[in-house]
């Protein structure tokens, strides 16, 4: 009899020992003491704003670890009480508990001590986990896989005993468990079902957490409120009977409600969505070269972006466009927007872009090639949250009626950067980031229109122009060249006064006639290769309408080029990153923008002195930011309309903001009838208002609203026009921006 027993003991000891040290590779290796000192779960990485502000978080699986300090006591005693009674007697396994169990009396509890449910979520022991602990020839989904699974966490959990104290193993608990919602570990799962810290937590509150982690989904309380009171109330008495609580107290908490606060965190949560998207594009390749997982690391990234600011710019888009959208619904009603450039519907235009999506591209696969079916898959109706300005709905659609609907709004972007040090303090890529993904102020690229004239001007004054140089408003005609007809610009209007302006006044009045004059001297390759040292890296095309925007380039591109003119002629690269710090807090990268020199201070100056005409000017194409909005401190700025109104643009700097905005529809083909609603000046102008408006009323925002410094040595360019004679100051036909209204023209009872 002893016999038999001592030898089954050796038995056993020797398969341990040949688990523990993967006897020819049968059993699948065991972490190192290395790797068992620091184990690795995935941390979620926090996205921060300048000002400290969490922006939201990068994560495949949601989890912000917890320190044990920040454990309220009834969380544990509910945790222990619930999971593993004898925690604190036991060295990792409870014999007790595996007893009782394999007898079958596990209605009291698993015989899984938490030191072993650490080890197998740590170290994925679970047969198909992806982990190498599972790649011995033994291992697998059968009873024997099963021993080996449980063997290796036995030898695991007295490990992490060895290792570990008793709070740092309660503490790798909380933080690693799953409590279903996307909520990983203790933190992220209080903050979902109660928008609470742990610390908070009731003890009603920490039983109904604790409740959740044995079976996630079946004892959720967002999704079964009844059976998750039933497992909350278990857990209460529970807690009673090893004397956590008293009689009176088990009384008084299981008749309390479950009051949720549930939020499921999502990554395109919180402030700036299309900011973070693009942060995390531009920290793909360091993340790769330093061997970091931006979504597992738990890094902290340090951002550029002002968190009020992000707000009033989030703000000012929503209002803006939703006003926008109103007119724009109103001047298209009954009718189809999508034209081409005399006016007439663009035939199958849905059909066409439909096909151009990866949606279709699927579809084209999944059905084989089969047309017919990705037709009626296309054409069937069913009901689909859609955005619109009043909140989110659920109308029934298909996929087509769904595409129609959405390409009737209309986009905008929207970026403000500190040109002194190119931090990028408010990015707004679109009306909606759930519903409109498409970046516009990096992603998307359109032709500038008449913002980009200030590069012509600075070519102008590098040449020896003067801003009172002055010019007759007639036509310029440039040559026929391969195979190129002659090309004469009009203005706005359409025609040409005859009358002189100085070049001060001709950018104020964005005159066409007067900027091809200037590209007809200078040569479109000059203006190509100006527009290029100001930072403007799409392809410029050297032709003769390089002047009014003909190529397209971003929002991004033109506000570093903008901030040239603020800061002293030094082009400085927009950031949006100033520092990375791993979870320890070690710092681990950080940024400094890019600075070049590429126009000597008197020409940034006296650029930034030619915007400011724009609003000063009379008959300037921004005076409204003085006259309506009221804005008491210079401002430069420059509006931009393309043809058919397809893009409506704004430019605005002041000494320590340069902001660029525009907006339009999502296709070229998809815009205001008339300039009346159309151009820059109405369409993209305000949005600049709007949020000044609201930057200005907040004090706490540092925006420098003294005068534009003067350069640091004298001036040797003469900025007073009205000493020389021959330029008319006050004579200047209509508007050449603020068209007036006609026929097209809607009122209130219009909408």
């Amino acid at each position: 009899m002893w016999g038999l027993f001592g030898g089954g003991l050796v038995g056993l000891l020797l398969y341990v020992g040949a688990v523990n040290i993967n006897f020819l590779n049968l059993f699948g290796r065991m972490p190192n003491l290395r790797t068992l000192e620091n184990p690795k779960s995935a941390l979620a990485s926090e996205i921060y704003s300048s000002d400290g502000v969490l922006l939201g978080k990068y994560f495949r699986e949601n989890r912000t670890p917890a320190e044990y300090r920040d454990l309220p006591q009834n969380l544990v005693d509910a945790l222990v009480a619930t999971e593993d009674v004898r925690f604190e007697q036991h060295s990792g396994i409870d014999f007790k508990s595996i007893m009782r169990a394999v007898a079958g009396l596990g209605r009291r509890g698993g015989g899984s001590t938490l030191s072993q449910q650490v080890a197998k979520v740590l170290f994925r022991t679970r047969p198909g986990e992806e982990s190498n602990l599972n790649d011995g020839k033994l291992n697998g989904d059968g009873k024997l896989g099963l021993l080996i699974t449980k063997t290796k966490e036995w030898l695991l959990a007295i490990r992490l005993e060895r290792n570990y104290t008793k709070r740092e193993i309660m503490r790798m608990y909380l933080n690693t468990v799953d409590f279903g919602s996307n909520a990983y570990g203790i933190n992220t799962a209080a903050k979902t079902f109660f928008n609470k810290k742990p610390k908070e937590l009731t003890t009603p509150e920490a039983a109904t957490l604790v409740g959740i982690v044995n079976a996630p989904s079946r004892f959720s309380p967002a999704l079964h409120p009844v059976r998750s009171k039933r497992r909350r109330n278990w857990v209460l008495h529970q807690m009673s009977t090893y004397g956590y609580l008293s009689s009176t107290e088990l009384v008084q908490d299981t008749a309390q409600a479950i009051v949720l606060h549930y939020s499921v965190e999502s990554s395109t949560q919180g402030l700036a969505p299309y900011f973070r998207t693009e942060v995390a594009k531009y920290l793909q390749t360091w993340a790769r070269e330093t061997d970091h997982d931006l979504y597992a690391d738990g890094l902290k990234i340090y951002t550029t972006i002002d968190s009020r600011m992000q707000a009033a710019a989030e703000q000012a888009v929503a209002e803006h466009l939703a006003l926008q959208q109103k007119w724009f619904s109103a001047q298209w009603k009954g009718q189809l927007p999508w034209r081409d450039e005399n006016g007439r519907v663009i035939p199958n235009f849905l059909e066409t872009s439909m096909r151009r999506t990866q949606r279709y591209k699927s579809l084209m696969t999944q059905y084989d090639g089969n047309k017919d079916s990705v037709r009626y898959y296309l054409h069937r109706k069913y009901r689909m949250p859609v955005f619109t300005w009043q909140g989110e709905r659920e109308m029934l659609m298909s996929p087509l009626d769904s595409l129609d609907y959405y390409k009737r709004y209309l986009r905008a972007g929207f970026m403000a950067v500190n040109p002194l040090n190119g931090q990028v303090k408010a990015w707004v890529g679109g009306p909606n980031y759930k519903f409109f993904k498409f970046d516009h102020v990096r992603q998307g690229k359109r032709q500038p229109g008449s913002t980009f004239k200030p590069i012509v001007y600075t070519a102008a004054i590098d040449a020896g122009y003067s801003p009172c140089f002055p010019r007759p408003d007639v036509a310029t005609t440039f040559p026929a060249v391969a195979g190129r007809p002659p090309y004469t610009p009009h203005n706005f209007e359409g025609g040409f006064s005859g009358r002189t302006f100085t070049l001060r006044q001709a950018l104020a009045r964005s005159m066409n006639s007067i900027t091809a004059w200037l590209v007809f001297q200078l040569t479109p390759k000059t203006i190509a290769d100006y527009a290029k040292n100001l930072g403007i890296t799409s392809p410029i095309d050297p032709v003769p309408a390089v002047g009014f925007g003909a190529s397209d380039c971003s929002i991004f591109e033109l506000c570093g080029a903008y901030g040239t003119f603020v800061n002293k002629g030094v082009w400085t690269s927009p950031i949006m990153v100033t520092r990375i710090e791993d979870k320890n807090r070690n710092v681990l990268r950080e940024f400094v923008p890019q600075t070049r020199e590429v126009l000597n201070e008197e020409t940034a100056y006296v650029m930034t002195n030619m915007l400011q005409a724009s609003t000063t000017e009379r008959g300037g194409t921004s005076t409204i930011l003085h006259t309506g909005f009221k804005f008491p401190f210079e401002i430069g700025a420059k509006t931009g309309t393309t043809s058919n109104y397809s893009d409506a643009w704004f430019m605005g700097i002041t000494p320590n903001l340069v902001c660029g905005m525009w907006v339009g529809g999502e296709d070229r083909s998809i815009h205001f009838r008339s300039g009346y609603y159309g151009q820059g000046a109405r369409l993209a102008l305000p949005l600049y208002g709007i949020f000044m408006k609201k930057i200005t009323a907040n004090k706490s925002i540092d925006l420098d609203t003294h005068p534009f410094p003067l350069p640091s040595k004298p001036l040797t360019i003469e900025l007073d026009c009205s000493k020389y004679s021959g330029a008319q100051r006050d004579t200047i036909p209509a508007d050449q921006k603020m068209a007036q209204p006609t026929t097209d023209a809607l009122d209130d009872k219009d909408i």
